[in-house]
């Protein structure tokens, strides 16, 4: 049975930069038995990173769309599980802006971390909350699931400039505040293939590189990600390969084992 005490400790084991800016994403079940339940993961992570920064993605990509394009900042539940939705309605927590890709954040300067999104026309733009996480060196943190639902990647194939990716077109869509308050937010989309389903193309490169190493929280193996490392490399193996991301093949050896 896992415990506050026993993940804290699991998180200072795997050497997390407490004042720093995490990114969770996760399956709470991987996790395996916790006395309290999701609750306590939350508690264990916002114990550690009290100093810090605390982001959970709370996305609503499956469901706000032109045919439903109000996006409620307090009450649109999240798309991508009990972590994130949990989350967002604890004390101190703020959500972002965005009608399809918001996180929440826990932290000193949350406010700041999260302003603006809804002044962004894509996903996961560089100016958003998905772009601060690079600008402020931040770690991720993929608890049970792999690189396949890593959203930070969708980012660096945005910055990078893939064709194909986002629509070209916007659809007219709106974030509600508490007081009823609408912002109209026009919004180009993912589409094309499931590129993320072939993220996990590019582990073992990263891996060999430093950028990502695999830690337990609980049961789940764990990723740790640094922003900027993935970033360069994964920037630079794009500009070389625009469909990297195109199949689901693995790479030929000759990449993986590039000097």
């Amino acid at each position: 049975m896992h415990t506050s005490h026993s993940l804290f400790n699991q998180l200072a084991a795997a050497n997390i930069d407490r004042q720093g800016t995490l990114l969770v994403h996760s399956s709470m079940k991987s996790i395996g038995e916790v006395d309290g339940g999701a609750d306590t993961v939350l508690d264990a992570l916002s114990e550690y990173m009290q100093e810090g920064l605390l982001v959970l993605p709370t996305h609503t990509w499956s469901y706000i769309n032109a045919d439903n394009p109000k996006f409620y900042v307090e009450t649109s539940p999240s798309c991508v599980g009990i972590l994130p939705e949990l989350f967002r309605g604890r004390e101190g927590v703020i959500r972002s802006y965005h009608p399809t890709h918001s996180v929440a954040a826990l932290g000193e300067d949350a406010a700041e971390f999260v302003a603006g999104a809804e002044l962004c026309d894509t996903p996961c733009h560089r100016e958003s909350p998905w772009g601060k996480l690079l600008d402020r060196q931040a770690t991720i943190m993929l608890v049970g699931v792999d690189l396949r639902r890593n959203t930070f990647i969708h980012g660096i194939e945005e910055w990078v400039d893939i064709p194909g990716r986002v629509t070209d077109s916007h659809e007219q869509l709106f974030v509600v505040l508490g007081d009823g308050t609408e912002i109209p937010v026009p919004s180009r989309r993912h589409y094309g293939l499931s590129w993320s389903e072939h993220f996990w193309k590019v582990e073992k490169i990263l891996e060999r590189e430093g950028a990502i190493r695999k830690v337990k929280l609980g049961d789940a193996d764990t990723w740790i990600c640094h922003t900027v490392q993935m970033t360069d490399i994964l920037t630079k193996m794009l500009r070389e390969n625009p469909d990297l991301f195109s199949d689901n093949e693995p790479l030929a050896d000759e990449l993986i084992h590039l000097p």
